[in-house]
């Protein structure tokens, strides 16, 4: 008897609820495509509470999956390992498939890189908006380029707790405060509230004032709210993270290492970029 043909672990997807707005799919379509990787990558709606199922539908055809909101937190339990910025945050957006799932976090240097291609690269005091996954991985970015203090806004501080925790494990001090409190200056803030968000103008104009650049980790749609009223402050939209957070992905998609840099890797930017 003939041995059975090896099944090629040729398919990927994002996960996350909602979904339709992302544009993970054309970006990895465009790297795929430089690469010669003959590869699918699809976009699929999963609540977090319909995800263990999803997961159990998957054969040994699928490679990995990117995750995004509400599905870090759930895709985290599901990884069998970690590297070291998903056990910072507690949170996977990238998951490499096979009997032992490996867990990563690219948003942190999706973060670092983005900031540094809007010509910041480093600061001392930062503000986080909200107090999610993405807040966590804002907070470990913000200490790889030097933070070492930050202050959390967040609609519900007490949400915030296990920011002032990370905090601790990082030697970055944290605040905690509603976002109508008065906030001290800081050189950078960075929003991680979702896409549509909207705060009251007032408090919108008092943390323009006091805040520095902004990074807005929402890009769809552009500008939002708070860009639009950040005044003449540089503002950094959340394209650049979704960019250097896939090439991250595509990286460990290919070598199971997010360091491991691509072949052509200047030319599957470029592809990139222009898919966005």
């Amino acid at each position: 008897m003939a041995a059975a043909e090896p099944v090629t672990r040729s398919r990927l997807a994002v996960w996350g609820d909602p979904i339709a707005h992302s544009r993970s799919p054309q970006l990895h379509a465009a790297a795929y495509a430089v690469l010669g990787l003959d590869w699918t990558y699809e976009r699929r709606q999963v609540p977090a509470d319909g995800f263990s199922a999803a997961m159990g539908e998957l054969d040994a055809s699928w490679r990995g999956l990117s995750l995004t909101m509400p599905l870090k937190e759930p895709a985290y339990r599901a990884a069998s390992t970690h590297d070291r910025h998903a056990e910072l945050t507690g949170a996977v957006n990238t998951l490499l498939l096979g009997p032992r799932p490996a867990g990563f976090n690219t948003d942190v240097g999706g973060i670092v890189d983005a900031l540094s291609e809007g010509g910041i690269e480093t600061v001392e005091r930062v503000r986080i908006l909200g107090a999610g996954a993405t807040a966590a991985s804002a907070l470990v970015a913000a200490a790889e380029i030097g933070a070492d203090r930050a202050m959390v806004a967040a609609r519900r501080p007490e949400r915030a707790a296990v920011l002032v925790g990370l905090g601790d494990r990082l030697g970055v001090g944290v605040d905690v405060a509603p976002f109508d409190a008065p906030h001290p200056p800081v050189d950078l803030t960075i929003a991680t509230l979702p896409s549509g968000s909207a705060l009251p103008p007032a408090t919108a104009a008092q943390l323009a004032a006091t805040g520095g650049a902004l990074f807005d980790a929402a890009y769809a749609p552009w500008p939002s709210a708070l860009a639009a009223s950040w005044g003449d402050a540089p503002v950094i939209s959340g394209l650049g993270m979704l960019l250097h957070q896939a090439v991250r992905q595509i990286r460990i998609f290919a070598h199971g290492d997010p360091g491991a840099a691509l072949p052509q890797e200047e030319r599957v930017l470029s592809a990139m970029r222009d898919a966005l």
